[in-house]
């Protein structure tokens, strides 16, 4: 399985350096919409066809680690 750098990638000159899936013009946020919305994941790649499985799966775990993170609450 390919690690997340090489499926995530960020470039200035794409969607302003969000995060994409493999330098191509497809967004994490977008991959991740569609299964919110209750695609499943070979609906995601019927809709998306330069997708493949492993970039949802990349998607998903890069979004995971970026909400794995502590809260600090002020007093």
């Amino acid at each position: 399985m390919s690690t997340l750098p090489d499926r995530i990638t960020s470039e200035p000159s794409k969607f302003g350096g969000r995060p994409c899936i493999r330098g191509l013009r497809i967004r994490v946020i977008d991959v991740l919409g569609l299964l919110a919305a209750g695609l499943s994941q070979a609906e995601v790649l019927a809709e998306l066809p330069d997708l493949e499985s492993e970039d949802i799966s990349a998607a998903l775990n890069y979004a995971a680690s970026r909400i794995d993170h502590p809260l600090i609450a002020a007093e």
